[in-house]
């Protein structure tokens, strides 16, 4: 029984030592930024996170009504 607890805790160990070689062994190293808004990709297309999304709706007036984008006429080349 103690064999196993010792094993488990020395795996669990390992596997933050790894998860965390970039904080532990680099200067300035921090992890990465997990969050929606910290990824670019979804930044470029427009993706925000949620709360992002709702703090700028609280800030519109209630009686404000969304404008919709205009719908772009896609052409079929012939």
């Amino acid at each position: 029984m103690l064999d196993t607890i010792l094993i488990t805790l020395l795996i669990v160990a390992i596997c933050l030592v790894l998860l965390g070689v970039k904080v532990f062994f680099v200067k300035g190293g921090q992890f990465p930024n997990g969050h929606v808004s910290g990824n670019k990709a979804l930044r470029e297309k427009g993706i925000g996170c949620i709360q992002s999304q709702d703090r700028e709706a609280r800030h519109q007036p209630r009686t404000a009504i969304p404008e919709r984008a205009p719908k772009q006429e896609q052409k079929e080349e012939i």
